[in-house]
């Protein structure tokens, strides 16, 4: 980062204790304070952590994130916040720092924080922040160019910008919920929040522009995101089709529900295979896919009638075909077929489940899509590695995701350099 006016460039700050593993990757020396928490605000810093950001979460115990004691690992203590299963997965190569965002002391100690930061991230409901006197402006005031990131579920204007929203409720007003489940019945959202991932990715991009911006011209600025508005990116053909044609999102139709509808192709689904609950999805785009599937059938006498002869009539009996792939498919085994079809030119994949991706699977395995991080209350657990493969600066797993409070003596002597007696006397008025 660039030196600014009066201020330190990141690079040249206080360097991590040496108990800390060393931090590398392109956004080594960026440090960022964390007030997110569940998933869409975690989602973003874990990324920036993942290539090298120093992000340190503010906690506090009056307000536990949820996912930290939800779903919680069977190792974990009872009653522990450490456990749970969501909070660890989001918050690997993360700082904890335990301190009362609403105690006068308290945010003395946040803004003495900010002021040595560069990024400052949270997923609350609008304005929460301002309510603490913690809005951009008083950001500005302890750092000029800071670059604010609020993930809020509405954003900060508009009629609905006070609303609150969790996964399932902006999932529903970004119109996901009503494309997804089964036609004349319910909506049918998606259990694990997707809007929420959206969300993060999109916060991590806006950051890194962000830093960009202020790298080029020494300004920070605020980023205003909209949880719902992120989710608009995955209806994006339904409102063409809705705007071009004056056509209502339809819910794909059933059975099955993995037939390609544009363009209308088959054989296009899923089929059973050899063993309880195993399956492979075979999608045919092209002819040259159907004559190839042909080849590895043996070609039998089905394959040549007249109801299977071209796409449109492979659509038209869709049922029947399906019936005679399953028959084919239904003694071997998932993965054998997947390389023997993929092997053919044939867009093909086993549908895997757990233990198939942690522990079978060759491909992931070569790629290195797994690593261990060893935690004080999980032991020894795999983690995925971060997606993109950088070839210079790669991203690494270097700390378990924190205890609660776990970094704040880091924090306080060595970023903030108080003394024992100051964080005796701090302790004392409960601000910590």
């Amino acid at each position: 980062m660039h030196q600014q006016s009066g201020r330190v460039s990141i690079e040249h700050r206080m360097p991590l204790p040496h108990s800390f593993p060393p931090t590398r990757g392109p956004l080594a020396g960026l440090r960022i304070v964390d007030f997110s928490w569940v998933v869409a605000g975690p989602q973003a810093t874990r990324v920036l952590a993942d290539f090298g950001a120093e992000v340190i979460r503010l906690e506090y115990e009056a307000r536990i994130d949820p996912s930290r004691i939800g779903d919680a690992a069977t190792t974990a203590a009872p009653g522990s916040v450490n456990g749970g299963l969501l909070f660890n997965h989001f918050n690997r190569n993360k700082f904890s720092f335990n301190v009362n965002a609403v105690h006068p002391r308290g945010l003395d100690l946040i803004k003495r924080l900010i002021a040595i930061s560069d990024v400052v991230v949270e997923n609350f409901r609008a304005h929460v922040l301002e309510s603490w006197g913690l809005g951009y402006e008083a950001m500005q005031h302890v750092r000029p160019d800071i670059i604010y990131c609020s993930l809020s579920g509405f954003g900060h204007t508009g009629r609905d910008r006070a609303f609150s929203t969790w996964g399932p409720t902006a999932q529903a007003n970004s119109g996901l919920t009503m494309m997804s489940g089964l036609p004349g019945e319910a909506p049918a959202g998606w259990g694990f929040s997707y809007m929420d991932h959206t969300a993060g990715y999109y916060a991590a991009s806006a950051i890194l522009m962000a830093l960009h911006h202020r790298n080029r011209t020494g300004e920070g600025q605020y980023i205003d995101i909209s949880q719902i508005e992120t989710g608009l990116v995955l209806t994006g053909p339904a409102v063409l089709d809705y705007t071009v044609n004056g056509r209502p999102y339809r819910r794909p139709g059933n059975p099955p529900g993995n037939r390609s509808q544009h363009p209308a192709i088959a054989p296009h689904g899923v089929y059973p295979c050899a063993g309880e609950d195993r399956w492979i999805a075979i999608a045919a785009f092209h002819e040259k896919h159907w004559q190839a599937l042909r080849t590895a059938t043996g070609d039998p006498a089905w394959c040549r009638e007249p109801e299977f002869e071209g796409n449109a009539a492979r659509v038209e009996h869709q049922d029947e075909l399906d019936r005679r792939i399953g028959e084919w498919t239904r003694g071997q085994d998932a993965r054998s077929l997947m390389v023997r079809l993929q092997g053919l030119g044939i867009p093909a994949g086993m549908v895997q489940n757990a233990q198939d991706r942690m522990e079978d699977d060759p491909q992931l395995r070569e790629r290195s899509a797994y690593s261990e991080l060893v935690s004080a209350e999980l032991g020894k657990a795999v983690h995925e590695t971060p997606a993109p493969k950088l070839s210079r600066t790669p991203g690494d797993l270097r700390m378990p995701p924190p205890l609660f409070g776990e970094h704040s003596s880091y924090v306080l002597q060595e970023l903030l350099g108080l003394s024992d007696d100051e964080i005796a006397e701090l302790a004392g008025e409960a601000v910590f």
